[in-house]
């Protein structure tokens, strides 16, 4: 398994694609498909057929995965790389624009 520098909670900006400069807050990661699926990004139709949930059935519009390499973090409404170090005896993620502690 590949390990990511982008964890769900986390607020990210998306550099490429059809909904790229759109940022949201990560609801999952896809970890063996390295995608992530973002609030309010890469918006799709799916239609569903009736059933005990949803009676009527009809077009449902939800969120579709999207590469996380398409994904960068935002500090302070400003796109960031990661990095990580090491404070004491814990490994913490940091900004490196800003040089501090995620």
């Amino acid at each position: 398994m590949k390990k990511f520098k982008i964890k769900s909670g986390d607020t990210v900006k998306v550099l490429a694609g059809v909904s790229k400069g759109s940022e949201g807050k990560v609801l999952q990661i896809l970890k063996d498909k390295e995608r992530a699926i973002v609030e309010g990004v890469n918006m799709i139709s799916k239609h569903t057929k009736p059933s005990a949930q949803s009676p009527q059935g009809g077009i449902v519009k939800k969120e579709a995965s999207i590469h996380i390499s398409n994904l960068s973090l935002v500090e302070n409404g400003i796109a960031t790389r990661v990095g990580y170090r090491t404070e004491g005896d814990k490994k913490v993620r940091f900004s490196k624009k800003s040089d501090k502690a995620i």
